[in-house]
């Protein structure tokens, strides 16, 4: 029996949130606050902290969500300006927060709350210390945009950033935040401290309140460069483009760029984060083992200061020039320091790998004649240790007296149009050419086809190949036409065969499959918890630049163990995240998904949150593969990049994870030089499994655009071109066995454009996979249960574990009877549809009261997690009284609850009734 204690995995949350917050400045030590410290806090933002982002990465239910004053409250020790507060929540009351309609519409902001001289000043008259907290949020389908409210603050905003610092003598700035912002606004109005306090989950506000309050130290670290103008940032110019963009910057993204040809345009460095206490770190040993292509160099670390705290010692490697042009300095490793006491040191030793730091050779003009290979040019490397990229000095260098291949390739996912890109010339930018596509991924996949397997009429069960007794092959060979045809389709969202309310089932999708012995896996959303549009209850987790900026792997592996642990007890096996993309620029809205701008802290972080999760038997999904870095019209976005680019920064973390042992990817909704990522050769099959070795699963993202070179219009239905890249499952359709949406592998397979290898290789993956997962462990008995101790119980809760679902038509009237049990206040009717006609229903709702006939008693019906639609009850006499009103019901799969406001009803019975396929109500 596995023990998940709720309270264990609060304080893991709150500790990954207090390591994550990056203090950048804090002038005259007005952090932390002091014991008996009166503060004033404004920005209407208290009350409604943001959790997350919008969108697949965020939608999260929650029962609370801690603000940050109420952390403070909770941790004590500061007096908080209690008139003050009440003045912003009695404001809110007829200004509530702003939660937009519709997929992707929430504001970026929310109104902020007017602040005369008057009131700023009385606030003064009896405080210490000014905390003004700004929120934003964005996400999927949601990009920042360079505007008031977005990346700029808003006028009403730095109207209260000007009368707080008229006001007070110490004014603090945290903030809650998913994405870096113009920080002008410390040019500005010089406050005292300011904070990136992030996105911090339902636990944010406790986490936050520990670094407030001093309790523990600040040891987060920056995992962008923040640049003094959004204009100074190296992709600005070819960003936000509607059709696609030319990544003419290359390989030079965020501080590959500026420590190389921009510092001045600097106004926090990469790596950056300031603690309460001081810290020297100093070279111990280092070593040169060319042979076996590796240095190690230890570091010692000693806390000068007065308190204790953390310190992250960050490694880079300073390449020679050479022909191919390089960045002055590349991450190459990090590591945090346990909690060191005041005086107190600690070594910690390095071993980095030669090929962490060698540079693609893609055979463009500046080439070195190793075309396709990853290279060390002959010269001098430096090794630099430090706090950050900018402070971190010289602790060791070596040369090599010739070139090394470290690994040669093909060329693969080259430009197949003419652009240029930057190239680093003894420190200027100039311009070359990038390589373009020379074998077509047709011409590669023709001369690669799997050899095919005799098909067979036995009855084997996939346990069998789990036990030994037979091979993965000879349980394919069984598989008909129809089968191979089935099982790269995932069902959902919502699928009726998995947990309720999760985005898809795989594996065992139809009868037949089931009754061969496959488990039907579960996948959810997302990286910052589990999305249950069921309405259950999830635990969300801090947002992943967040949890990046931690710089600690153990700290995340950790945390995501007990996810690992909740995701067994939902019967999820699969979350989809980590998102490991780069922060190519500051307004993409799903960069609080993401980690950095760097792509090996990307790797690192992304690999901790996959072992943290694998530890427990479930595992996570790596998306989206690959260079997918804006949302908007992210379905028909082109990126347009060099191989170089490609292979050094946009696929290098996916890399570093594959090598951890991350067996789950997804692919993007866009494309790249040309080609939707879904039906992508040459990345899917190619670079993924031929060159990294991968051995899991590939997934696309949700109704994903497909082509290939000979069909380049985009198409949800060619399965064929899918498989063909060995992209294994698409995700995702209404129902796997009976195909609505009218597929064409059958087709494909009969005229020959696909073969029967293909299709029995992709299903051996899926197969291969299914077999390690949870769900396998459940179809055979052979899992470890789990219980969950110290969970708050939750009122509104509801229990769906073996929930029913109806088939819904639309020739015929449903009755559902409600009696079955009590309809006291809080208590909730679950109920599960396959909705055949999706649309819009009659729904009427039948109950009665023995109160007055001037009681209300609310009743709300959900859908998916969200209200609906709501009912009034008066009192009744006694007598039945039916409501009715009209709802629609917009997916095949729905799960729905009635939930009672109130006691004094009896609900006796539900009825649904379709009247047409229109939207609207």
């Amino acid at each position: 029996m596995k023990i998940l204690d709720w309270k264990k995995y609060e304080e893991m949350a709150e500790k990954a949130i207090a390591e994550g917050c990056v203090l950048l400045e804090n002038k005259g030590n007005v952090l932390p606050l002091l014991k008996g410290e009166k503060v004033s806090i404004f920005g209407r933002i208290q009350d409604s902290y943001y959790k997350s982002g919008t969108g697949s990465g965020g939608m999260v239910n929650i029962t609370k969500v801690w603000s940050i004053p109420e952390g403070l409250e909770s941790r004590g020790g500061v007096v908080i300006n209690k008139k003050l507060r009440k003045i912003y929540a009695d404001w809110e009351k007829n200004h509530p927060f702003d939660a937009g309609i519709g997929w992707g519409q929430e504001p970026w902001n929310q109104e902020e709350m007017p602040l005369t001289q008057e009131l700023v000043e009385e606030a003064s008259a009896e405080s210490d210390v000014a905390i003004v907290i700004i929120g934003r949020t964005a996400g999927e389908d949601r990009d920042n945009l360079y505007k008031e409210g977005s990346y700029l603050l808003t006028k009403a905003e730095e109207d209260m950033m000007k009368k707080v610092r008229t006001a007070f003598k110490k004014m603090v700035v945290l903030l809650n935040v998913g994405n870096i912002i113009d920080m002008s606004f410390v040019t500005k109005y010089k406050p005292e401290a300011v904070m990136y306090v992030w996105q911090g989950g339902m636990q944010g506000g406790l986490g936050t309140a520990d670094i407030l309050t001093g309790k523990i130290s600040p040891s987060g670290k920056l995992t962008d460069t923040i640049a003094n103008k959004i204009e100074d940032y190296p992709s600005d110019k070819n960003f936000g483009g509607n059709d696609g963009n030319v990544y003419q910057e290359d390989i030079f993204v965020g501080y590959r760029y500026f420590e190389t040809f921009a510092k001045d345009k600097v106004m926090y460095p990469f790596g950056f984060g300031l603690s309460y206490t001081s810290f020297d770190i100093s070279a111990a040993k280092s070593s040169n083992d060319e042979k076996n292509q590796v240095f190690k160099v230890s570091v010692n670390v000693k806390n000068t200061g007065a308190v204790s705290g953390k310190e992250v010692v960050q490694v880079y490697v300073q390449s020679p020039n050479g022909k191919l042009g390089k960045a002055s300095r590349v991450l190459v490793d990090f590591e945090k320091t346990k909690n060191l006491c005041a005086g107190e040191s600690e070594t910690l030793d390095f071993t980095v790998l030669y090929k962490t730091f060698a540079s693609y050779d893609d055979g463009a003009e500046c080439s070195t004649g190793n075309k396709y290979s990853w290279i060390l040019e002959a010269g001098e490397y430096k090794v630099f240790a430090g706090s950050d990229v900018r402070s971190a000095t010289e602790i060791f260098k070596f040369n090599l007296e010739k070139l090394i291949v470290i690994k040669k390739c093909e060329q693969v996912l080259a430009a197949v149009t003419d652009f240029e890109r930057w190239h680093n010339e003894n420190g200027k930018i100039t311009m070359e050419k990038a390589p373009k596509r020379i074998k077509s991924m047709k011409v590669r996949r023709a001369s690669e086809l799997p050899q095919e397997i005799k098909q067979t009429d036995t009855n084997y069960k996939l346990s069998d190949v789990v036990h030994g007794n037979v091979s993965l092959e000879q349980f394919t060979a069984q598989l008909s036409d129809e089968d191979l045809s089935c099982i790269i389709r995932g069902e959902g969202m919502g699928s009726s065969l998995v947990t309720p309310g999760t985005a898809s089932a795989y594996g065992g999708v139809s009868p037949h499959l089931k009754e061969m012995g496959i488990a039907t896996v579960c996948s959810d959303d997302g990286p910052s918890g589990m999305r249950l549009d069921s309405g259950i209850k999830a635990f969300s987790l801090p947002n992943g630049t967040l949890l990046a900026s931690t710089f600690n792997r153990k700290l995340v592996k950790e945390l995501y163990t007990f996810t690992g642990m909740e995701m067994c007890s939902k019967k999820v096996d699969n979350l989809l995240g980590p998102g490991m993309n780069i922060h190519r620029h500051p307004l993409n809205g799903r960069n609080f998904e993401y980690f950095s701008e760097d792509p090996y802290i990307t790797g690192q972080i992304g690999s901790a949150m996959i072992k943290g999760l694998q530890s427990q038997g479930v595992t996570g999904t790596m998306k989206h593969f690959c260079a997918n870095n804006q949302e908007t019209r992210r379905n028909f976005f082109n990126a347009e990049v060099s191989e170089r680019a490609l292979r050094e920064i946009y696929l290098k973390g996916f890399e570093i994870a594959v090598e951890n042992g991350a067996d789950s990817v997804m692919s993007t909704y866009g494309k790249v030089n040309g080609i939707w990522t879904a039906g992508n050769y040459d990345l899917d099959t190619v670079v993924l499994r031929k060159e990294w070795g991968f051995t899991g699963i590939e997934m696309t993202d949700w109704w994903a655009n497909i082509n290939d070179e000979d069909n380049l219009e985009p198409n949800k239905h060619n399965f064929a071109a899918m498989t063909r890249a060995q992209n294994d499952i698409y995700m995702c359709c209404s129902s796997a066995k009976e195909n609505p949406e009218g597929d064409n592998t059958l087709e494909s397979l009969k005229d020959g454009s696909l073969t029967l290898g293909e299709l029995q290789r992709n299903a051996m993956n899926i197969l291969r996979h299914v077999m390690k997962t949870y769900a396998m462990k459940r179809l055979m008995g052979t899992e470890e249960k789990v219980q969950i101790i110290n969970r708050p119980k939750d009122p509104d809760e509801i229990n769906v574990d073996n929930l029913e679902f109806t088939e819904i038509k639309k020739d015929k009237e449903y009755k559902f009877d409600l009696t079955y049990q009590e309809s006291k206040a809080f208590s909730n009717f679950a109920f599960g549809f396959e909705v055949k006609d999706v649309g819009t229903y009659e729904i009427t709702l039948t109950g009665s009261s023995e109160m007055g006939v001037l009681a209300q008693i609310p009743v709300t019906i959900f859908l998916q997690g969200t209200p609906a639609t709501s009912f009034t009850f008066n009192g009744t006499d006694g007598k039945d009284v039916a409501l009715t009103k009209n709802m629609i019901f917009p997916a095949r799969v729905c799960v729905s609850r009635i939930n009672v406001g109130a006691n004094g009803l009896k609900l006796k019975e539900l009825k649904m009734k379709y009247i047409s396929d229109k939207m609207t109500v």
